[in-house]
């Protein structure tokens, strides 16, 4: 039976609606908070709930939040927003990517960087597999998504452990998989790894694609089935919108529109419109579809049919339990 994992409870592929498949909602990652990066920390529930509720008005019916346990991930916070907006939420099993590890875990005096380097890759995929079947950090709200990732032009040995594990959660619950890479960067390393596990690429999707826009790296891994997030709508600091936008009209022309996801990755204080009138989460919803739609549109494609497969038609694949 096919079904996607909410925070609140699994609920059919049909009903996620229009979802954004990469954003951050309440986090407080102890990396950044450790090194006093105010902005990194999306430490106030209420304003989180004020962005999640303005979202929800806009359209939006499903956020994928994308924060795992060493971003500092705060499940009862974002069920609580979850409940009080309706909006459906989908929490992440799992790890993020290594440089984080050297920071301390809440309540203990070990680091990540320990427990990860300790335990063994068994340990670490039944970890994974407990917070999918069982609860994130002793809640009782299952993860609807497993997650790993690597640096900037790099894979340590502890981040192989963390993919390695994922992959066998994924294998032993059908949970979808989720892979961060630092700048766009790794994707095709970390597709020999995913493939020695024996995971169908179909299965994975690979967040921060517009941070590295180049078209043949894209079509590599689109060839092997996987699902690209392109995840940072609106922020020009990295590239003007043009780029990203032409980086997955590419994609669409070349016969990969069906892998195709979109999202903001809100991962700042400063992305959000509740803490500091930056343009936050309705923007894509309301703003940035609209020009995806008319550039597609200029390009000879059809604008409405590729916003209506990447914010509700392919979440639904991507998004769905494989089991």
């Amino acid at each position: 039976m096919a079904f996607v994992r909410t925070m609140r409870g699994d609920i059919q592929p049909e009903e996620m609606g229009f979802t954004y498949s990469h954003e951050h909602i309440v986090c407080i990652p102890a990396y950044w908070k450790e090194r006093g990066q105010d902005d990194l920390l999306l430490d106030d529930p209420e304003k989180s709930l004020e962005e999640v509720a303005a979202a929800k008005a806009a359209g939006v019916d499903t956020i994928v939040d994308a924060t795992a346990i060493d971003y500092g991930r705060q499940p009862q916070a974002v069920y609580d927003i979850s409940v009080k907006t309706g909006m459906n939420i989908i929490g992440t099993a799992g790890f993020n990517k290594g440089f984080l590890w050297d920071a301390k875990m809440p309540g203990e005096e070990r680091t990540y960087r320990q427990w990860i380097s300790e335990a063994s890759v068994e340990e670490l995929t039944r970890f994974v597999i407990d917070e999918v079947e069982v609860g994130m950090q002793g809640t009782g709200i299952k993860g609807g998504q497993v997650k790993f990732g690597t640096g900037y032009n790099s894979i340590s040995p502890l981040e192989v452990k963390t993919i390695r594990a994922g992959c066998r959660a994924h294998l032993a619950t059908g949970a979808p998989v989720h892979s961060h890479t630092e700048a766009g960067t790794m994707a095709l390393e970390q597709i020999e790894y995913i493939k020695e596990e024996g995971v169908n690429l179909e299965y994975v999707s690979f967040g921060h694609m517009d941070r590295n826009p180049d078209t043949y790296y894209h079509l590599q891994i689109a060839q092997t089935g996987a699902f690209l997030c392109f995840d940072g709508i609106g922020k020009i600091k990295y590239a003007p919108e043009s780029t990203r936008i032409q980086c997955i009209l590419e994609l669409a022309k070349r016969g990969h529109q069906k892998q195709l996801l979109v999202s903001g990755d809100t991962a700042r204080k400063s992305y959000y419109h509740s803490y500091t009138y930056a343009r936050g989460l309705t923007y894509i919803k309301e703003k940035w579809m609209a020009r995806l739609i008319d550039e597609a549109e200029n390009q000879g494609l059809n604008g409405k049919q590729l916003a209506e497969d990447i914010f509700i038609n392919n979440p639904r694949r991507c998004f769905t339990f494989k089991k």
